[in-house]
């Protein structure tokens, strides 16, 4: 509707609308996020790994400075000697990549969960459009980067002032030290600064999810009429659903009044209530309830029953409890047995007497 463009958007998004728009790749994400567990998980991982690195780029190392004057590179051990670097390489690298790789599934999945499309990878030629490039600019989300980036930048410039100022003595003391001792606390300080703005890189990053999920729940709110609109389309209009069940009533209406012909007895209130009763001992473990009803459906089902000479008993109590106790098509439960038996023996004697 025209009008909807100046509806005020209040209500919070339906489940149809999230999911249409995480099918399209639109979710509540912080990038981050992302970049400080990554970092935090590089850290730890050098910090476990150091030492296995350490020895194993020594190998390389010493593996060429012994043997690499020796080597004849030709046409055919140059694919092996590459594949034998490669390999080396891998090995060095492979536990810290494996590391940083994980890391960066866990935090996407913590975030969004499994979702797999390719819906932002195709070209919009909104892209291109300028306007729409100054609007994201001077958006609130695009005017909560700026800032966000001039903290990042102070805080690492902070962290790592005061991280080395507190380090200074270690520092002047380097040109003292062995290469093996120098190189430990280099990595010690670079650790322990690393670590440092990894924790407050998470803080940013915990304010940064906190805007980016409220920027995204503003974005997917709608409109009291948009509401409307796709409960119509999904759930189907009310009108036309009250008319499917009215319909639908009256068809079962009709079923349950054709089973009163075939019933044994009518038990009644003897006007409010009816309730009709069928019993086959080869087929039904219990006698059945093939009708009910209340008020005007009662005195119909009582008309049908008179009509068919179908025996009518009046038994308030037993009408009531049949009424709200037991649905259409099941069989009486075991409580009522004794008060239904006493009837059907009444039935069954005055027919007995009447056939003789």
């Amino acid at each position: 509707m025209p009008e909807d463009s100046f509806q005020e958007k209040t209500e919070k998004a339906t489940l149809r609308r999230r999911q249409k728009a995480r099918e399209k790749g639109n979710v509540a994400k912080s990038s981050e996020l992302n970049s400080a567990l990554i970092l935090l998980a590089s850290l730890a991982a050098l910090g476990f790994l150091a030492t296995g690195m350490s020895r194993r780029l020594m190998d390389i190392f010493r593996f060429f400075l012994s043997q690499g004057f020796a080597i004849q590179l030709n046409q055919v051990n140059l694919y092996s000697y590459f594949c034998f670097i490669l390999k080396q390489v891998f090995a060095l690298l492979a536990p810290f990549l494996l590391a940083v790789a994980i890391a960066g599934v866990a935090s996407n999945l913590a975030q969004i969960g499994f979702l797999f499309t390719t819906e932002p990878l195709k070209p919009k030629l909104s892209a291109l459009n300028p306007a729409s490039g100054l609007k994201k600019l001077f958006s609130i989300k695009g005017l909560f980067e700026l800032p966000k980036a001039v903290i990042k930048l102070v805080i690492i410039g902070t962290i790592s002032y005061l991280t080395i100022r507190g380090k200074l003595t270690q520092f002047l003391l380097l040109s003292q030290m062995g290469l093996n001792a120098m190189l430990r606390i280099i990595g010690r300080i670079a650790l322990l600064l690393g670590l440092r703005v990894s924790v407050a890189f998470l803080i940013l990053a915990a304010i940064d999810y906190a805007f980016q999920k409220w920027d995204y729940e503003k974005k997917l709110r709608m409109t009291k009429e948009e509401v409307k609109e796709e409960r119509k389309q999904y759930e189907g209009d009310p009108l036309i659903k009250g008319r499917i069940r009215s319909v639908q009533r009256e068809l079962a209406r009709r079923r349950m009044m054709k089973e009163v012909p075939r019933a044994d007895v009518i038990i009644t209130n003897p006007t409010t209530l009816a309730v009709a009763l069928r019993y086959d001992p080869d087929k039904m473990s219990a006698p059945q309830v093939v009708a009910k009803g209340a008020r005007l459906l009662a005195q119909k089902i009582l008309d049908l029953a008179k009509k068919h000479r179908v025996p009518i008993v009046e038994d308030r109590k037993l009408a009531r409890l049949l009424y709200r106790k037991v649905k259409i098509g099941e069989e009486i439960p075991v409580a009522l047995y004794q008060a239904v038996a006493e009837v059907l023996s009444y039935l069954y004697r005055l027919k007995n007497k009447a056939i003789s």
